[in-house]
């Protein structure tokens, strides 16, 4: 097997498409956001300015993806990165395509000079926990609020 770690492109569009709705509809339970703003928001991503993509893939087939955004810290004074998602496609897990995403996101911060990267997952995904602490971060003092 060969796995590998790329930036997506736009042949890519289709099976990103699928992992993103696997991964808000199937995984998290959220409801289905028209085709068009996720078609909308992977070509904002290839762009590189807001965030950035990448994307696993076993034999030339897409098995995850993650995902960094661009912001700043305030306390730092300096930009950060953000993973808002990190997926692989549940026959995968275990493979290590989720660390090789992992450090794809930790290396890309640390190369364009990010002061920190900055994740959450939900409370009940011990299984991400146990990953993330394995991975060497640590869980914050900050509670997430929305609204």
């Amino acid at each position: 097997m060969s796995l590998i770690i790329r930036h997506p492109n736009e042949t890519d569009l289709g099976a990103l498409t699928v992992l993103m709705y696997e991964y808000i509809v199937d995984f998290y339970q959220c409801p289905k956001p028209p085709m068009q703003k996720i078609h909308q928001l992977i070509k904002t991503l290839q762009q590189e300015e807001k965030g950035i993509q990448f994307l696993a893939e076993e034999n030339g087939k897409a098995v995850g993806f993650a995902t960094l955004y661009f912001s700043y810290s305030t306390t730092r004074a300096e930009p950060i990165t953000i993973m808002n998602d990190l997926y692989v496609q549940e026959a995968y897990r275990g493979s290590g395509a989720a660390e090789k995403l992992f450090k794809s996101c930790q290396t890309y911060s640390k190369q364009h000079q990010y002061a920190a990267m900055t994740w959450e997952t939900a409370r009940d995904n011990a299984r991400a926990q146990r990953f993330y602490e394995k991975m060497g971060g640590r869980k914050g003092d900050f509670l997430t609020y929305s609204i």
